[in-house]
């Protein structure tokens, strides 16, 4: 179910994942993740979508300690951002 942000609806990751997987299940499918930076309390991540011959790509860029889940998750918090891009 779509939560609120801004006043706008926002599916989460976790049910585009969801989406993605029972969609496409017939499909040849893949979510590739790369670390694009790592260094100087920068965080960013490149997520690659294919799905067939479609490919789609999403980044996300977190600053380590900016906010309360960044403190410990910040590369986790990056890979899900990108994912959610690239399946958007």
């Amino acid at each position: 179910m779509p939560v609120k942000i801004h006043g706008k609806d926002y599916t989460t990751c976790a049910e585009r994942l969801a989406t993605f997987h029972e969609r496409f299940k017939d499909n040849k499918k893949s979510i590739i993740t790369e670390i694009i930076q790592f260094k100087d309390g920068i965080v960013v991540v490149k997520a690659i979508v294919k799905i067939g011959d479609n490919v789609f790509t999403g980044h996300a860029y977190e600053e380590v300690g900016s906010s309360k889940i960044n403190e410990t998750s910040s590369l986790e918090n990056a890979e899900t951002s990108s994912i959610g891009r690239a399946l958007s």
